[in-house]
């Protein structure tokens, strides 16, 4: 199993370069090894938390609509932000309905990538 929080990353990445109207900010696309301690760090609780909310749910999140997987991820990642960024920008802590499209779709494919990649042989 690789490191916790780079298979979040990773997700991360692809997506914003899909969803990410016109080229997006390095600090968006910034590969794992240059990423920031506590932004690694809240990767890999996020990361942990879809994992054990998959597992919870036995196999049923198969069944939530797109924009809940991708809400799930959103709430997570708040709970991390207001855990290692003491005075955060309000961009930074936005609600689910003040997000960007391109953030929804982003959060929606970090769950499928995580909750595939939990399958046997994903």
């Amino acid at each position: 199993m690789q490191e916790p929080g780079r298979l979040f990353r990773e997700a991360w990445i692809d997506s914003v370069r899909k969803h990410f109207p016109g080229e997006p900010k390095p600090s968006y696309i910034t590969p794992w090894e240059e990423t920031p301690d506590w932004e690694r760090s809240c990767a890999a609780a996020v990361e942990e938390q879809v994992r054990a909310f998959v597992d919870a749910a036995a196999g049923q999140t198969a069944k939530l609509t797109r924009e809940q997987r991708g809400r799930f991820v959103a709430i997570c990642w708040l709970g991390q932000i207001y855990k290692h960024v003491a005075d955060p920008k309000p961009s930074y802590v936005a609600d689910w309905d003040d997000l960007p499209e391109w953030q929804r779709e982003t959060d929606a494919d970090i769950f499928d990538h995580i909750e595939q990649a939990l399958r046997p042989g994903g």
